[in-house]
């Protein structure tokens, strides 16, 4: 006898293979499992020869010699159940959609092989069903698969579709920095989508290649023409800090402040530079102005303190001018007020923290008397009058002279108002 579990030539017999038709799930009555009785399925003769009871009738699987024939059975039953698991196996993952179709055939052929070889003891018919169902099962997860596949070609189709409007919709775009990192982002989301038609997925490529170049050529034009911009606007604004640097040594407080103010109107009506050229640009230029004013708030400062002088001087005029009210004789009141005046005038000018002060106080004098000589006015011949209004004016345009000699603006303003109020009366009168 030859080995035991070895096929003889005439178990190579095998059967007509069966049309396939798979449904979604294995559905047929599951083969013999290790619970069957092997003996329903082949038998062994005295000699070791064993048989199984096929389709066909009893075919011989092998030779037994190493035990009992119960035994024998066992060994040739346990390949047969090997076959089973390996097909509910395979159905399992193809049912839960772990295995593809084409992995669920490779074991429906291996069976097959293994089933026309006849080398176990099972039920033929059994594991033959198991494997119609299988295979239909293998059919139809192979279109599901198709259909999945269908549908992500499609997909990623519209997706790259959608790419290429939103890059075409981007190439007149003149947000330059947001722009061209959208381009970057569509290049990698393209990359991500699962490829499908080659020819296809070119055309599209080839589609948003052509806005990205055109939003490309645009941007490095526009970039080119503002690099030249900012070099004119470098160039016109170093000018403008030689001016100002210039200006900035000037003790012509006035006029050298309002050219400052002109420069700093230039300056902004130029475009801005770029952030770190501007930060420069406009430290040097705001020093030569910081310098100019610096010292002219100094030179003023100086020039401040040095009338603190006259402060004693002009205390004591506003006092005996005060002294002269109430008038009780208005031509007496007239001459000591013109003397004050006269004083006054001499005496030079006042720091500004002082003057308003100061000059208050002699107003309301002068206000008072000029409110009485009104009304003796009133009441006066015309000749009079305008022999009176006529040497008041002349005052009051020597006092105006010499308030605006000493560039004192504000009180050549009062005393420019005091002038139309009496040449107002005068016409009056």
């Amino acid at each position: 006898m030859g080995d035991p579990g070895v096929p003889t030539p005439a178990a190579l017999r095998r059967p007509t293979p069966v049309s396939v038709a798979r449904p979604a799930a294995p559905a047929t009555p599951g083969p013999q499992s290790s619970g069957s009785t092997p003996s329903a399925f082949g038998r062994v003769d005295p000699d070791g020869t064993v048989y199984l009871l096929a389709p066909e009738g009893e075919v011989v699987v092998g030779q037994w010699a190493a035990g009992t024939p119960e035994e024998g059975l066992a060994f040739f039953a346990r390949k047969y159940e090997d076959l089973v698991v390996e097909v509910d196996l395979i159905a399992a993952r193809v049912a839960d959609g772990r295995a593809s179709g084409d992995q669920a055939d490779g074991v429906v052929t291996k069976v097959r092989q293994a089933l026309a070889a006849r080398s176990f003891v099972g039920d033929v018919a059994a594991l033959e069903a198991r494997l119609d169902a299988l295979a239909t099962a293998a059919s139809a997860a192979r279109e599901r698969a198709r259909e999945r596949r269908a549908a992500e070609r499609a997909a990623a189709l519209e997706t790259r579709t959608a790419l290429v409007a939103e890059a075409e919709s981007l190439a007149a775009s003149t947000a330059w920095k947001s722009t061209a990192e959208r381009y970057a982002a569509i290049v990698e989301e393209w990359k991500a989508i699962p490829r499908a038609d080659r020819a296809t997925e070119q055309d599209l490529w080839k589609r948003i290649s052509t806005a990205r170049t055109s939003f490309d050529k645009r941007r490095r034009a526009h970039f080119t023409e503002v690099d030249a911009q900012r070099k004119d606007v470098i160039a016109s604004k170093r000018a403008l800090i030689a001016r100002a640097e210039t200006l900035s040594q000037s003790t012509d407080w006035q006029k050298t402040g309002k050219q400052l103010r002109d420069l700093l109107d230039e300056w902004k009506a130029l475009p801005r530079a770029s952030r770190s050229d501007e930060e420069k640009l406009w430290k040097r230029f705001k020093a030569s102005q910081d310098a100019f004013y610096a010292a002219r708030t100094a030179a003023a400062e100086a020039s401040e303190e040095e009338l603190r002088i006259n402060i004693p001087v002009k205390e004591a005029l506003a006092e005996e001018a005060e002294a002269l009210l109430p008038v009780t004789d208005l031509a007496a009141a007239k001459r000591a007020l013109r003397g004050i005046q006269e004083r006054w005038d001499k005496a030079g000018d006042l720091p500004k923290s002082d003057r308003g002060r100061l000059e208050a106080r002699l107003k309301k004098v002068e206000d008072a008397v000029r409110s009485q000589q009104d009304a003796a006015w009133t009441s006066s011949s015309g000749t009079v009058a305008t022999d009176a209004f006529a040497q008041a004016l002349e005052r009051l345009q020597a006092k105006r002279d010499a308030a605006s000699v000493r560039g004192d603006a504000a009180a050549t303003a009062e005393l420019d108002a005091q002038i139309a109020s009496t040449k107002a009366l005068m016409g009056r009168a």
